[in-house]
């Protein structure tokens, strides 16, 4: 129900922005983020927000990423600047309901290399 899009291959320094929204209205969402998974490792939290605007970051993409959302269009974004190779990843949003509800996009890949 997520669809999330905008990976690709960049190089080093580059920047890319993920978008990741809902195909059905999706009531009571409280929390939306992203979630990275590089082969062989566990997946992990990059960055998340709450409804209230509240968001928390992995200590390895601070001052780099941001990610931001659009309650009226059940979307969130994740700006990624100054990619670095250990960013590679494939990369997986989603939200989490009032009710503990979870729903996952399908994820997309995020390559960084030179």
């Amino acid at each position: 129900q997520l669809q999330a899009s905008g990976g690709g291959l960049v190089q080093p320094g580059g920047s890319l922005r993920l978008s990741c929204a809902a195909s059905r209205s999706i009531f009571g969402i409280n929390v939306m983020g992203w979630y990275r998974q590089a082969p062989g490792k566990q997946r992990d939290l990059v960055a998340d927000v709450t409804s209230g605007g509240t968001t928390r970051y992995a200590d390895s993409v601070k001052d780099r990423f941001a990610i931001s959302r659009d309650n009226a269009k059940n979307s969130v974004f994740l700006q990624m600047n100054n990619l670095k190779l250990e960013d590679t990843a494939v990369y997986y949003c989603k939200m989490l309901t009032n009710r503990g509800i979870a729903y996952w996009g399908q994820g997309t890949l995020v390559t960084v290399s030179s």
